[in-house]
């Protein structure tokens, strides 16, 4: 398999390079999915692979993520000219997101692969008690599954992804059997959501956390999560065909 990017396949030509079904083009993904550095290495080679499982095997695949800037709205490259495409459907970076499907639906032939957050499964996740603002955030930043569905026409499946308890990427969700590591600054600030809270909202979240933590009422009501190899939350995949 083949993949293209805006590093390696310019309008006027360039070399694809080589991927390998695991080893799709690193991002963190998820529910702030715009992370920068923290407490794990991601992306998660877990959550790689099920991307690279279902772009199957397509030879020529578009990575999208890197070849749009503000105010492209074409990509410079003719109808139906990869086998497959990918995206992270990335709240912050990405803009016009429902156009730019459209747009790798036209240039593929095959599927196009989203890794996305769905909006309405957000709130489940044990951080709404203690800090619901910022799911709030995260749940009007990220468009609904179904318009992505729609801007990609054709046969939709849409796919929770299992997250890994000992996920390696550092979104909200990544640790939710783990959330001591939620109380490390740097490990909220590689989901920008955070950014859109005021100090009050942080500070209640840590005070309130940690309180819940010693006295044992976060294992009463989510210590089972601890032991919860994998969960499914708010990532999904979307794999439309034409």
């Amino acid at each position: 398999m083949t993949t293209a990017s805006a590093a390696h396949h310019h309008p006027t030509g360039g070399s694809l390079r080589d991927g390998t079904p695991g080893s799709v083009p690193g991002h963190g993904y998820g529910p702030g999915p715009d992370s920068g550095p923290g407490l794990g290495s991601g992306p998660d080679e877990r959550i790689a692979h099920v991307v690279a499982e279902a772009l199957g095997s397509a030879r020529t695949v578009l990575d999208a993520d890197s070849l749009f800037c503000p105010g492209t709205s074409r990509l410079p490259f003719g109808d139906g000219r990869f086998d497959a495409a990918m995206m992270l459907c990335n709240a912050p970076r990405v803009f016009d997101v429902l156009s730019r499907l459209r747009e790798l639906r036209r240039v593929t032939r095959g599927p196009v692969v989203v890794l996305a957050t769905d909006p309405s499964r957000v709130r489940g996740f044990w951080l709404n008690r203690y800090a619901p603002e910022v799911l709030a955030v995260e749940a009007r930043r990220h468009p609904p599954v179904a318009d992505l569905t729609a801007a990609l026409g054709g046969a939709a499946e849409v796919r929770r992804v299992p997250v890994p308890l000992d996920c390696t990427d550092t979104f909200d969700e990544a640790y939710y059997g783990r959330p001591e590591l939620l109380l490390d600054p740097a490990a909220r600030q590689a989901g920008s959501a955070w950014s859109f809270v005021d100090d009050r909202v942080r500070e209640e979240f840590d005070t309130t956390l940690r309180r819940e933590l010693r006295s044992g009422e976060w294992d009463e009501r989510f210590g089972h999560l601890r032991r919860r190899p994998s969960y499914e939350g708010s990532l999904v995949i979307v794999r439309a065909t034409p």
